[in-house]
């Protein structure tokens, strides 16, 4: 169990992108070849640095808003259900930690204005020392959108809050309304609508951090017995939600009306410790999964009483994440604290061995993972070991392939041997990773938070395949 990121300095990212398969990689000094970096494996001399090869991105900014933020949330917006044209604009809700519990806050804030470029899927290699920092982190030759405009806009708007937000969802069906843990142990509910509005109608609304700061009480509000991190929106009830805590417990809210809900005191428990993180079936109404300090993954089902329905050892250590695929829901992903990724097929659960991939790339705890929106078999994953991993279990080693890429690219580029072949990306340059999400709109977009701040990243060979009819 891997927790907090209070009050951190921010830190100027060093490395980003090294893609398994195509040779692109953070490079050395102007002098040296261009090298693939194996993180863990390789070190710097003296007088090295590492920095980021653009050609690995087809888009990648970073940003802050204050305050570390240890979870955020992606809101659905109404701009388009498959949005492939740059630029592309993205609305944003998180919660800050703070040094002192009257500094929080929630934040909300719109980034417009993410410029990119489409590139193909092998680049050619060049030696590019060209690095991505600050605000805009695209190279200077990459950060002009169609209409010539420079960089993303970023757009602020902060609600108070006491206390640091442990995690923060936005309701899919209803996304204006998001639940927030607090280390206070209260689980609140807010109505976030007049600030989404607002920075939706305005360019200059809070620009650049200058954020106006409002004090709003919230929906509803739960006090569990101790703080907790696991919550969760059904997608398929709007409303319903659960909440489950440091203690063990976890507690079911099922909506009366818009902005009230009806809390059963009597706890679901099947946990012997912390509960880490829960998740809804997506094709199961009354059907969700919850991990484990215990090591366990459970399976519940609220018709069928307080106890779990199933419950199996699923790592070593803590189970510290999961993640429901929605395109492929017999799949279960779950990360460790320390640092295996399991795969599990829950038609397999009765046979005893539902493990259909295991990976132990990570050497750190696990500590965001999330199936892709757009691809069944693609995942990404974050680490205490400062690594975003994109994965795609469809992958298998093809030897023909690599030597055919190894003619093209005359062997400037040196892949490492020991990579899964289902490692598709690995992604470098924040410190101490929190959370990511897919853009359940735009194909091919990942958000993740750190110490740091924010990086938004489109990996140029993270290939989506579109509906038909574009819808």
């Amino acid at each position: 169990m891997t927790r907090g990121i209070k009050h951190h300095k921010k830190v100027k990212s060093k490395s980003k992108g090294l893609k398994k398969g195509d040779g692109s990689s953070s490079s050395l000094a102007p002098q040296l070849p261009v090298k693939v970096w194996q993180p863990g494996v390789d070190k710097l001399e003296e007088g090295e640095e590492l920095q980021c090869d653009p050609s690995a991105y087809n888009s990648l900014h970073a940003f802050h808003i204050g305050w570390p933020c240890l979870s955020f949330d992606i809101v659905r917006d109404t701009l388009g259900l498959v949005r492939t044209e740059f630029p592309h604009t993205v609305y944003f809700v998180t919660g800050t930690q703070a040094e002192k519990a009257s500094w929080n806050s929630i934040g909300i804030f719109k980034v417009s204005n993410i410029s990119g470029k489409r590139r193909e899927l092998v680049p050619e290699i060049e030696a590019d020392n060209s690095g991505m920092d600050g605000e805009d982190s695209d190279s200077e030759d990459d950060s002009e959108d169609e209409d010539g405009a420079r960089g993303p806009t970023l757009q602020l708007r902060k609600v108070t809050h006491e206390g640091c937000v442990n995690r923060i969802r936005s309701m899919t069906q209803n996304p204006h309304i998001c639940a927030a843990w607090a280390d206070t142990g209260h689980v609140q509910v807010w109505d976030l609508s007049s600030h989404l509005n607002a920075l939706a109608e305005t360019e200059t609304e809070g620009v650049q951090g200058v954020a106006a700061v409002f004090n709003q009480d919230p929906l509803y509000k739960y006090k569990h017995k101790d703080e907790g991190y696991a919550i969760d929106w059904s997608p398929l009830t709007p409303g319903r939600l659960v909440s489950g805590d440091c203690k063990n417990c976890i507690y079911l809210w099922e909506p009366t009306s818009a902005a009230t809900w009806n809390i059963d005191n009597t706890p679901f428990i099947g946990h012997s410790a912390s509960v880490e993180d829960l998740q809804w079936s997506p094709t199961e109404p009354h059907v969700f999964a919850s991990c484990s300090v215990d090591g366990s993954i459970a399976i519940w089902d609220t018709r069928l009483g307080k106890s779990a329905a199933a419950s199996f050892k699923a790592h070593n250590a803590d189970v510290n994440v999961i993640s429901w695929n929605r395109l492929a829901s017999c799949m279960l992903a779950s990360g460790s604290d320390d640092g295996t990724i399991s795969i599990r097929d829950l038609r397999l659960l009765k046979e005893g061995d539902s493990v259909v991939a295991h990976f132990e790339y990570h050497k750190h705890p696990i500590t965001s993972i999330e199936w892709s929106p757009h691809e069944a078999s693609s995942l990404a994953v974050s680490s205490s070991d400062n690594q975003l991993t994109i994965w795609d279990l469809s992958l298998e080693k093809d030897e023909e392939e690599e030597a055919e890429f190894k003619a093209k690219t005359k062997e400037q580029v040196n892949t490492p041997e020991n990579l899964p072949p289902q490692l598709l990306f690995i992604h470098q340059g924040q410190k101490d990773l929190k959370e990511l999400h897919w853009h359940a709109q735009i194909p091919g977009m990942i958000v993740s938070t750190a110490a740091d701040g924010f990086n938004m990243l489109m990996p140029s060979n993270i290939q989506t395949t579109l509906p038909s009819d574009g819808a």
